[in-house]
């Protein structure tokens, strides 16, 4: 069996974070959800749970980071380039922001969004090895 990530983010509004990363195309698993929290897939091993201020406070003696702070920056990689600028698309239009421009590596191409709630999403497309750096004598 493959291991699972968990991903639990705390939101102010539960309905319209859902609504948002539905918008992007992720599925909700309704067996895993209620009305403090709400399971969302973003692939067959990873999934996001998305829980009310008041839930999250209860897995935490630790305050919630506010919209002006930043605790992880989670980061997805994506089938293509166009699946990143996609993404991003659909996330501005379901009351996202971005704080970037998309940067092409050569190897690499990736851009980001920000959703409702300050959490920062770092999508990538890598289409080959990054380069190596000279062995050092």
């Amino acid at each position: 069996m493959n291991t699972q990530v968990f991903i639990n983010l705390p939101v102010a509004d539960l309905a319209k974070s859902l609504a948002f990363f539905k918008a992007l195309g992720f599925a909700h698993n309704p067996e895993f959800s209620d009305d403090t929290g709400a399971c969302v897939v973003i692939s067959e091993t990873i999934f996001v749970m998305l829980t009310t201020h008041a839930r999250f406070s209860s897995f935490t003696p630790k305050q919630i980071c506010d919209k002006e702070s930043t605790e992880v920056l989670l980061n997805l990689s994506c089938e293509t380039r166009e699946q990143v600028d996609d993404l991003v698309k659909k996330a501005l239009g379901a009351g996202g922001s971005t704080n970037d421009q998309a940067e092409d590596l050569g190897f690499m191409y990736s851009h980001s969004f920000v959703d409702p709630d300050g959490h920062q999403w770092g999508l990538f497309h890598m289409n080959a090895s990054p380069p190596q750096q000279p062995a050092s004598t």
